[in-house]
Order: C-alpha cells, then structure tokens, then sequence
C-alpha cells in the first residue's frame, strides 16, 4: 500500500511538473532593442553630441558610433532568448555623413546591424519622398507609417506600409509605424501626402492586425513622448510604444530622466532612449498565451568608452569619412568656453548657442538695414565645447544646409511669430524663438495662442523700444522658417520682398566665430518667461 500511495504520488508530482512545464512553454519571451533619432551619428560623439574630437574616443571620453552598436548588439542578442530590432525614426540628417550620402550611409549601416524594422522620422522627408524611397530600397526591412495617405505620391505609394508582421520563436509581432501629424511643418513630404491622427491610426492597424491572429504589437513611433502616452491611453491592444522624435531619456537609475523606462500607461509599456546612439534601448518582455504582457523590465544601456567598437566598422566609416575630412577638419574658430545648445534648454527658453546663432545672421545683413534676427531652436542640434572650433563641429550644430533669408513684416506679425515661437513649449518643440535686435517676455501659464508674448521691445539707435504693430521691419531667418516651417506660416507667402537665397547658415556662423576671436558664450536676458 506504500509503495502504491509513492507511486500515485510519483505520477501526481510528474503531472504537475509536465503542467508547470506546459505554463512555462506558454510564455514567450522577447527582447526589444531598439534606437531612435539616430542622426547620422555613425561616428562616436563627444558628451555635447557633436563630433568627438581627436584623441578623445582612445581616451575613452566619447559615445556611441555604430562600430559600438555592432559589439553591444551582439552582446544583447547573445544573452536574449527571443530579440527584435527597430529603430523610432530619424536616422536621417545631423552629419556630413547625410549632406554628402544622403540615406546611402544610414542604409548601409542598418542592414549591417540587422534592423527588424524602422518607421519614418519627419526628417526622412528632409529631401522629399524620392531620396526616402531610395533609402527603403536599400534596407532589408520594412519602413511603416500608418498615419499618413500616400496614395497619391508616386514614390511611396503601394511601397510604404502602414503596418508588418515579423516572426520570433515562432511567434507573429505586428509592427505599426507612426510619424509627427505635423510632418509639413517640419520636413518636406510634398503636396501629395497627408498626415492623420496618431491614434485613429494606431487604432486602425491594431484592429486590422487583430483580426489577423495577431496578438503581440509594437508601435514604432515617431511622434514624442507625450503623443506616445495620448495613444497607450486611448487605443486597446498595443503591448508596447518605441519612440522617438522628443529625444526623451527613460531610466530607472538616472537622477536625469524624464520618466522611468518603460513608462507603464493603460498596460503599455513606453520607451525610448535619447538619441544620436548614445544609448542602446534593452526591454525585456514576457507574453503569456493571450498575447498580454506579463512583464516588462530594461533599462537604456549607455554606449560609452567600455563598449568595444567593431573594427571591420571602424575601418569602413572610416573610408566613408574620406570625402568628408578635408571639410570637417579645418579649424575654423576658437570658443573661449562651451556653448550650450541642449535641445532641452534652446527650445524652451533662451540659450547660449541661440544667441550666437541669431547675433550671427544679424550681424551678416545689419548693414542692409535688417533690425531683428529670429532662428528656430529645431535648427540647433548640438552644444560646442571650448578650445578649437572646427568646420564640422559647425556643422553638426547647424547641419540642414540653410541658406539666409530676409524678407518684410508688420510689428503686429512679428509678434503672432512669437507667439506661434511659444505655443509648444510644453511639447518642448523646435519653433521657440532665438532672436537678436528684440526681447520679449512671455507667460506660459496663458493658452497658446492667447496672448503668451506679453511685451516685445525692438533695438534701435537709442536703445530698446517697444514694437511699433503698424511699421514694417526687415527680418533675417532662415529659408525654412521664412516659407512656414516649424509654424512660421506667417513668414511665408510673396508679398513680404523675400530673398530666400542667402549665404548656408554654417558658414555664416563659421564666418561671425572666427570675427569674434575666442568666443565667450552668454545669455543677456532678451527671452524672459513671466
């Protein structure tokens, strides 16, 4: 009889093995690497995000470089049981690497790393759909935008999908897309494509997928941290939000994030992981059977001096940055101390690269009777440190090749431009206002767009005034600001005697540094918020 009741209890503990066993072979586990506003960054940069300079990578003070992404996906892919790729859009546009090459770079170095799948960044569309449609026919992976109708551009059109559907341990993963809705105000898609709302259209593919079968889904999206919480909010079935576009650190150990990675709304976990492959995104997640996530867990992992870089990589960038030296390499100027130009600080208030940027353009056309200079804080994509200054480093902080413009404007809508420059600083997005030859004072706790610019005093022989609504000034800009970017749609039109066609902006801040000698950065309180 004992050895009866061990039996049973033999076969009760073997049952209950296989049954725990059959649990365990329902959960599916799956890695999710990821990257976003990548920038082509493809060498290493130094803290500021700009070039690192000579010496400084050897010494183990620079970041990133996808010679380090090679080594530290390998890495990543050797410890996952299941790992996917994807990238939240921007790989376009930040170097010379994209003024010289285009996508070709961009291309190139993501079917080397092995990329699952991207969706389009606003300044994919930086040289219009056909230099996109080039790139996506170079990678090996899908592109996806789901809120957009490209029906009517020949380039994209029956090519750039909505949604995919990838397989990992024999398991199906949709894959959505997501771009800013305010693409036209960024980039240059052209007249034949428009942008929708981002959650009808994540909406729309989840359901389409669902009825598919599919039950694991990630949005890529390219649209910034606050619409990425908006669409976990407001739709059902996504698991989980790549993002990208705010260029927003998620971290559960850093005193600087601005949330902690994932960032959990409505069940959906939210990450993404700075920009310019300083980081590489590593979340971890497990699916039961149903498809619902049981476990999110990860943190960005910084590409720093003690990741390894590839040295088959190192060589080909290498020979890509041939071309490219002479240019970058001349020293063209001399800081006498870093010149801030964080994202974080120039589009929400005044800053230091903003100013030297906007005393530049004014300083080049003063004498043509231009009064107030008024930059875009997007333009400004990098700080500069102090000591030499060289042509690349301008670049880097000023890399969309720009040209000058002046044209003729009202007081009155000088100050409807500021007030379109301070209507997004919540969303901390790139048309706040970098000025010379003005101040002004704003109130953020008014509605945009309600009379935020309180004050607006304009420079003149005996020193500031306030603006004259009725007087027409001359204004310099740059030409995208100046035909409506970034909001300036007040700027744009054929009645303000424009000239579109000035000098590139790089040189003309090249020009204005090398003047100065040393340049000692500053802010003199032209931008103050109430």
């Amino acid at each position: 009889m004992g050895v009866i009741m061990m039996f049973t209890r033999f076969l009760t503990s073997v049952a209950a093995l296989g049954l725990t066993a059959g649990m365990a072979a329902a959960d599916f586990k799956l890695t999710i690497l990821h990257t976003n506003d990548f920038h082509a960054r493809f060498e290493p940069i130094s803290k500021y995000d700009s070039g690192c300079r000579d010496g400084d990578n050897a010494e183990g003070k620079c970041f990133g470089g996808s010679a380090r992404l090679v080594t530290a996906l390998a890495e990543a892919r050797a410890r996952a049981e299941n790992s996917i790729l994807v990238d939240g859009g921007d790989q376009f546009q930040g170097s010379l690497f994209y003024t010289y090459y285009k996508g070709k770079v961009a291309a190139e170095m993501m079917n080397k790393l092995g990329y699952d799948g991207m969706t389009v960044g606003n300044h994919e569309f930086d040289d219009g759909p056909e230099v996109l449609r080039g790139f996506m026919d170079a990678v090996g992976f899908p592109v996806l935008m789901s809120n957009a109708d490209v029906s009517g551009e020949p380039h994209l059109a029956e090519v750039l999908q909505k949604s995919t559907v990838i397989e990992r341990g024999g398991e199906r993963i949709g894959l959505i897309g997501l771009t800013p809705e305010d693409t036209h105000d960024l980039a240059s898609p052209g007249k034949n494509i428009s942008f929708s709302d981002p959650v009808a259209a994540v909406q729309g593919e989840v359901d389409r997928l669902t009825e598919m079968g599919v039950n694991k889904i990630v949005v890529l999206s390219h649209s910034g941290y606050k619409v990425d919480k908006r669409v976990a909010a407001e739709t059902t079935g996504v698991d989980v939000i790549v993002g990208g576009h705010s260029n927003t650190y998620l971290s559960n150990v850093s005193d600087k994030a601005a949330g902690p990675y994932p960032t959990m709304i409505n069940d959906v976990a939210i990450v993404q992981a700075y920009a310019y492959g300083k980081f590489l995104g590593e979340l971890n997640v497990t699916f039961d059977d149903a498809g619902t996530v049981t476990m999110a867990a990860g943190e960005p992992l910084i590409m720093d001096g003690s990741v390894t870089e590839d040295s088959d990589t190192v060589a080909r960038i290498a020979e890509l940055a041939q071309p490219l030296d002479e240019i970058r390499n001349k020293v063209v100027a001399e800081a006498a101390s870093a010149v801030e130009g964080d994202r974080t600080v120039c589009r929400i208030q005044e800053c230091e690269m903003g100013n030297l940027i906007a005393d530049a353009m004014l300083a080049r056309v003063k004498d043509q009777g231009v009064s107030i200079a008024i930059a875009n804080s997007g333009g400004i994509r990098a700080s500069l440190e102090p000591g030499a200054v060289t042509m690349g480093e301008v670049l880097t902080v000023l890399p969309f090749q720009n040209t000058l413009s002046t044209f003729e404007i009202s007081g009155e809508g000088l100050v409807a431009a500021l007030e379109n420059g301070v209507s997004q600083v919540e969303e901390v997005k790139g048309r706040f206002p970098q000025v010379a030859g003005l101040k002004f004072t704003w109130d953020g706790t008014v509605a945009a767009n309600e009379g935020r610019v309180q004050q607006v005093l304009v420079q003149g022989a005996d020193g500031f005034a306030p603006i004259d609504p009725a007087k027409t000034y001359l204004v310099v800009t740059n030409n995208y600001v100046r035909n409506g970017g970034d909001g300036y749609k007040i700027f744009a039109g054929d009645d303000k005697n424009a000239y579109d066609y000035g000098p590139d902006l790089a040189d003309v801040l090249a020009e204005y540094l090398a003047a100065q000698g040393p340049y000692q950065a500053y802010t003199d309180g032209r931008i103050a918020r109430k």
